[in-house]
């Protein structure tokens, strides 16, 4: 790990910075590419880039670091990379569009543009809105369908929301806060349907091409296509860094499939925060992506989100008084001002936009590494400066928070560990659990034995490949070939009185598992 430590702090004092003038920063962030570099080296961050608007104008765009660990390629505020859930604010705004244009409401079900939709229970099929589809209040549990494209599948985006009828409810409708990722593909079917086109297109043509992000890209194929990208890095095991090879989510892009860089982010905050209002044409006409009233309606709270207590007292100043999700947006406060923001997990990937109207301020972080306490260090020092607020040492405080986070997990194995019968040999014979077994949202998971082991495979998904290793009684532990998921998961037998394979359940073992892997949602039973 100290070896790590100084080839990456080599790296960013190598790192060429490149971006835009700081003449129009506050007296409180001249040292703001210090505070950058401390962060990046404190959370090992190969690249960062950063973006402000202020009163209507960009004040900050720049890049630091590299885009791929051991190589010399600067991060510039040209730098693509995946923004993941950022995406959802931008599905909301195709529907506001739509809703600006007469073509549809907010509160129109949605069997009455899409007649095939449907959910586990017949009364959320009947009563769901499109609203509904954006704000995580469906009944879903927390991520539940996710591994239809999470990691990449083969299934269409169409494949994923026709299997949402068979995804149980957690909750009653519309009763408790969920985050969803499934029902954005919906929402991005909804736009095809209505407009005609494929909601990638309607996003290239409706909003990257009138608000000027001419080198935004949707998809991971797009991006890829173009030399300035940033590569994501992941700690296999969760301890060494390295890269991680790019991944697709092209079946639910609605949901988090763009690539973007800070220079055409830094324009998306500045129509945001202007009500819609989009830069001049050539004839000098104001011009609008969409009303200020679908604006603030994608900004007022639908779905309250329960308030916890901050991990760390470090960061007992980022405890809000309010907290809900709007329309493709998480609306909360801090020190007294509201904030619009959102937050973008990506393998190799994390990102943050935030939005604090009161104060006409917007600030986008994008980072290739898988620790949202970079981007937090980041965004609260630009906000703290133009609130005039004391200051506060975040990296320590999101530092503090880490270990805790680390040790909880740390925990959380060594009871495992004690809990375990250390004479609990398999007493049955690896066959009794090969076969064909299938979920009835997901489909088809075989298990195999190969070389005097257990080998499990979810058929549409490639990366989910693992080796069984016995654990005890009926338990296992599947390890994942690749290890940069960070996703190994206990996989439970129930038999039958003749020791048959009855059902089977995974839960990933590691609270620090991404909740995508929604393992604990699937029931699989043989397939005779």
């Amino acid at each position: 790990m100290k070896t790590l430590v100084r080839r990456l702090r080599s790296v960013f004092v190598a790192s060429a910075v490149i971006g835009v003038g700081f003449a129009s920063l506050p007296e409180a962030l001249k040292d703001f590419d210090a505070h950058v570099e401390r962060t990046r080296a404190a959370f090992e961050v190969p690249g960062l880039a950063v973006a402000i608007v202020k009163d209507d104008a960009v004040v900050l765009e720049k890049g630091y670091g590299v885009r791929r660990l051991g190589e010399n390629s600067p991060v510039n505020e040209h730098t693509l990379f995946a923004i993941a859930s950022n995406t959802k604010a931008f599905t909301a705004a195709s529907l506001a569009i739509l809703i600006d244009e007469g073509k549809l409401k907010w509160d129109d079900r949605v069997i009455d543009h899409l007649p095939w939709f449907a959910m586990s229970d017949p009364f959320v099929t009947r009563e769901m809105t499109v609203r509904d589809l954006l704000v995580h209040r469906s009944g879903l549990a927390l991520g539940a369908g996710d591994l239809l494209f999470w990691p990449a599948t083969t299934y269409t985006t169409e494949d994923v929301a026709r299997r949402l009828r068979q995804v149980p409810l957690a909750t009653s409708f519309r009763s408790a806060y969920a985050y969803d990722n499934i029902l954005y593909a919906v929402a991005g079917l909804t736009v095809q349907q209505i407009a005609g086109q494929r909601w990638d297109d309607f996003v290239r043509e409706r909003i990257f091409v009138p608000v000027g992000m001419s080198e935004a890209r949707i998809g991971a194929v797009a991006a890829t296509a173009d030399n300035n990208v940033a590569a994501g890095h992941a700690r296999e095991d969760f301890k060494e860094l390295k890269p991680v090879a790019a991944m697709s989510w092209d079946n639910n892009m609605p949901a988090g499939g763009i690539y973007a860089h800070v220079h055409d982010l830094a324009k998306w905050m500045l129509v945001q925060l202007g009500g819609g209002t989009l830069p001049k044409g050539n004839d000098g006409k104001p011009r609008r992506l969409f009303s200020e009233a679908r604006r603030n309606e994608m900004w007022s709270i639908v779905t309250p989100i329960p308030i916890s207590e901050p991990a760390v007292p470090e960061l007992a100043a980022t405890k809000p008084n309010f907290l809900g999700y709007a329309h493709g947006w998480v609306i909360s406060d801090y020190r007294g001002r509201r904030v619009v923001s959102h937050t973008g997990g990506w393998p190799g990937m994390v990102s943050r936009t935030a939005l604090v109207p009161e104060l006409n301020l917007g600030v986008v972080v994008l980072t290739n590494q898988e620790t949202s306490a970079a981007f937090q260090s980041v965004v609260w020092r630009v906000v703290d400066a133009y609130l005039g607020a004391p200051p506060t040492d975040w990296i320590a405080g999101y530092l503090a928070a880490n270990q805790k986070s680390q040790a909880r997990a740390d925990e959380s194995w060594a009871k495992h560990v004690a809990a375990r019968d250390p004479s609990g040999k398999l007493t049955l014979a690896l066959k009794t659990f090969a076969g064909k077994y299938r979920d009835a949202w997901y489909g088809d998971v075989t298990i195999v034995e190969e070389r005097g082991k257990l080998v499990l495979r979810f058929s549409k998904t490639e990366l989910l490949v693992g080796e069984l290793e016995h654990w005890q009684q009926q338990t296992f532990i599947v390890h994942w070939r690749d290890r940069s998921l960070n996703a190994d998961a206990w996989v439970t037998f129930a038999l039958t009185p003749d020791a048959n394979v009855e059902e089977v359940k995974l839960a990933a073992i590691s609270p620090l598992t991404d909740f995508s892997f929604d393992f604990h949602h699937l029931r699989l039973k043989p397939v005779r």
